[in-house]
């Protein structure tokens, strides 16, 4: 072996232990006859060793070993001549298997000697029952040099394995070893770890460490088993102790992982297999997982992995990014898993990788952002390796910066939920953009559209159509009211427009308003100047759910046919203003009916007032209060000398005398218990939670104890309306479930063009036939006060789908 300094001198000779030519030099120096163990030296090896050499096989087989970075150890021939002939040496150093061969060729003819690099091992798969690696993944780890000759290393370990084959390593056991040697070696693997003896004579040096996993078929995560006790600890001082505590810490997570509770999985981890194998796509898969770390990427990401639903095909992609913003992250469309696969589903990827952003990608372009997720995603894609398919990414609404179209992807499931084009407001200028903050609701943006939608015949002097839209700012895909804006159609005001088109035309361009071109009257002449002659439609209901509203009065038309034809009013509150088109609507079209609005944010009736031309009347009232607490008013409510005395003490509206002091009348004291139950109650209200997954109304609304209020607040057939959006199936069942317990008669009318479904409530205990609609929808067709039938007839159309729940 030679003194202490030659062997220092030649250590130096080494430097890098990775460098093929230092290793050259190294064994030129040394001699073919002097053998220089790393470690320990077979006395210490031998009972372990054969212990775990032998196979399980009856007969017994001699094993196909692998010695991995040989040297010129003499290991190789200790158990060659022990009985293991079975045995092929590799070293990248041409010298050191020269030497070797020379010296065993005579004496151990059976012995394979190969110049070959242990990170790139040229023999087939499963070929050999054991690799016996003596310090050759410790020289490999190089720290400075980082684990990506190791990770090459133990990859090739595991091809080359039989199922059932063993690694054996002997290492130093370092923290920055183990931390690759671990994980890599997590999934699919039976592992131990066991202390190898040192010399007797020996001075306290570094231990030596044999680590023995097996390679199972199953991917089950098990414990590493140690035979290092607390004994043994203190014999073998800090070098056991961080063996210790890596030992724990890396069978923790493994108990993590078994225990099926959330985990954020690595991609190192996916890749070695720890949810089966991602080349294949596995129909209902779902992995968290974290993509980037220092040193390989700008950033890191939180992603969720989602294999499509067996029935969610065909699919437009192979694989898909889908990036969530952080203003949206708590979505209940991204946070739950119910409403992530109804993302999957509306990509139409077979797989989809959902990035949900974080503050840390605040100032990042979605050019940047793609550029330091596209290497990361790769790996994912299933199919086969290699594939140059290209990966198509996609994102929510307002999450990026300087936000560019990566790939278009037309989406059902919300109508700018996709980066997609969308005529929303940039062509009208910034100027007729309206932002109103409020306390309460947030903000709103009252914003001007064009469309070439037709109207339900309606006479418009071009085919261009301006519609005003009111917004949630912190949701601007949802559209709370949309209403029709009209010309009016005295030849003044006609005559004026065509006048005032030419000192208004290069202001307009300025502005950018500019749409379209009519000979006649054109909406480029700037939808801010035309304003002042345009006016809300209230004959006119844009939004679906609306129409369906007032669809299922079928279900009540009898007793407002009798009510009309007795000159009696019809109580209705409507929760929730919005814009005050369905209030203005119903003031409209229905005159029979007296309408109570409750709206909680004062800001939404100046917004209505301002913009909508919403207006209060002796027939149509606004209460800024609670809906909650005014329902429950009503129902606790008493009668005392003509005033309706309850919860919040609100005034009856309904009277007929308009001489009296609120604009409303009185009516008989016999009538006028009954004048204070409510004949019709809408709950038209969002819910600011959007993280509940219950989009329409606020979970409050649906509330048992709510519910029991609603009842008790109803006359006898009194009519309960509900505007239900939610995407959940769990939740819209729990709603419906709570209101059966509530109401003997439901009903509900599904929306085919929307996510609205509108659910009616009867309160009455006599069962309601779906056999009287037809008259009953005649009954409504002649109450309904509309100039043109086609608005009728959609209503009515739409009363035939209202079904019993």
């Amino acid at each position: 072996m030679g003194t202490n300094s030659q062997q220092e001198e030649l250590l130096k000779t080494l430097g890098d232990f990775t460098s093929k030519e230092n290793w050259d030099k190294f064994f030129t120096i040394r001699g073919s006859d002097d053998s220089f163990e790393w470690y320990a030296e077979w006395p210490q090896l031998r009972e372990a060793l054969l212990t775990h050499l032998t196979l399980s096989q009856s007969p017994p087989l001699t094993p196909q070993i692998l010695v991995p970075g040989c040297g010129n150890s003499r290991l190789s021939e200790h158990l060659y001549d022990s009985g293991f002939t079975d045995i092929t040496n590799i070293d990248f150093s041409k010298v050191v298997i020269s030497d070797m061969l020379r010296r065993n060729v005579r004496s151990r003819p059976g012995m394979r000697w190969r110049v070959m690099d242990m990170t790139n091992v040229q023999f087939a798969d499963e070929t050999f029952d054991v690799v016996l690696d003596k310090g050759g993944l410790d020289a490999l780890m190089e720290p400075e040099l980082g684990p990506k000759l190791g990770s090459q290393y133990l990859s090739e370990v595991k091809r080359v394995l039989k199922s059932g084959g063993k690694f054996i390593c002997l290492t130093l056991a370092e923290s920055h070893v183990l931390g690759l040697l671990f994980p890599e070696l997590r999934y699919g693997w039976k592992m131990s770890v066991h202390v190898i003896p040192q010399k007797q004579s020996d001075k306290p040096n570094l231990h030596t460490f044999m680590v023995i996993a097996e390679k199972q078929k199953s991917r089950v995560l098990l414990q590493i088993l140690s035979a290092i006790n607390q004994s043994s600890l203190d014999c073998l001082g800090n070098q056991a102790c961080g063996l210790h505590e890596a030992l724990e810490s890396e069978n923790r997570i493994r108990m993590e992982y078994s225990s099926g509770s959330d985990i954020l999985y690595s991609l190192k981890d996916l890749q070695l297999g720890a949810k089966g194998n991602m080349a294949e796509l596995s129909p209902g898969r779902r992995v968290q997982l974290t993509l980037g770390q220092q040193g390989t990427s700008r950033f890191s990401y939180k992603a969720i992995l989602l294999d499509a639903q067996q029935q969610s095909g065909p699919f437009s992609y192979n694989c898909g990014v889908f990036l969530v913003p952080k203003a949206r992250a708590h979505e209940w469309l991204f946070s739950s898993e119910e409403g992530q696969w109804l993302v999957v589903e509306s990509s139409k990827a077979a797989r989809l990788i959902m990035v949900l952003l974080d503050t840390s990608h605040t100032n990042a372009s979605m050019d940047e952002i793609q550029k330091d997720l596209s290497p990361l995603v790769k790996p994912l894609a299933p199919g086969r390796e290699g594939t140059e398919a290209q990966i198509p990414f996609m994102a929510a609404s307002d999450g990026i910066k300087q936000r560019k179209i990566v790939h278009q992807v037309e989406c059902s499931l919300i109508s700018c939920f996709l980066l997609k084009t969308v005529a929303f407001c940039d062509f009208c200028g910034h100027g007729v953009v309206n932002l109103l903050i409020s306390a309460i609701s947030g903000g709103w943006r009252v914003v001007p559209v064009a469309s070439d939608r037709l109207p339900l015949s309606y006479p418009l002097p071009s085919n261009d159509l301006i519609f005003r839209r009111l917004t949630f700012q912190r949701m601007e895909g949802l559209v709370q009211s949309e209403a029709l804006l009209t010309l009016g159609t005295s030849q003044k005001v006609l005559g004026d427009t065509e006048q005032k088109k030419a000192r208004s035309s290069s202001k307009a361009k300025k502005r950018g308003n500019l749409i379209r071109n009519d000979p006649k009257v054109s909406v480029s002449d700037g939808i801010d100047y035309l304003s002042e002659y345009l006016k809300v439609d209230h004959y006119y209901l844009a939004s679906s759910y609306h129409t369906g509203i007032i669809a299922g009065f079928t279900l009540i038309s009898s007793c407002l046919e009798n009510a009309s034809s007795n000159g009696k009013m019809v109580r209705a509150v409507v929760i929730g203003l919005g814009a005050g088109l369905l209030p203005m609507f119903l003031r409209a079209c229905l005159p029979t009916l007296c309408i109570e609005v409750v709206e909680l944010d004062p800001v939404v009736l100046d917004l209505a007032k301002g913009y909508f031309s919403f207006r209060e009347d002796k027939q149509l009232k606004v209460h800024i209060t609670d809906g909650i607490q005014f329902v429950i008013g009503v129902a606790n409510s008493k009668v005392d000398d003509g005033v309706i005395v309850g919860h919040g003490n609100e005034e009856a509206i309904c009277n007929k005398d308009p001489t009296s002091s609120n604009g409303s009348c009185t009516v008989s004291d016999a009538e006028r218990k009954e004048t204070n139950k409510i004949d019709i109650l809408i709950v038209d209200v969002d819910s600011s939670d959007n993280s509940s997954g219950l989009t329409c109304p606020a979970s409050d609304f649906v509330e048992e104890s709510f519910l029991c209020a609603v009842k008790n607040s109803l006359s006898e057939q009194g009519l309960f309306v509900i505007n239900l959006v939610s995407r959940s199936s769990a939740i819209r069942e729990m709603v419906v479930s709570r209101m059966k317990v509530a109401f003997s008669n439901l009903f509900h009318l599904q929306l085919e063009e929307d996510v609205n479904e509108v659910l009616f409530a009867v309160n009455t205990n006599v069962p309601i036939k779906n056999d009287c609609f037809h008259e009953a929808s005649s009954q409504l067709e002649k109450l309904l006060k509309l100039e043109h039938p086609e608005r009728i007839q959609s209503i009515i159309e739409a009363s035939k789908k209202v079904k019993s729940l």
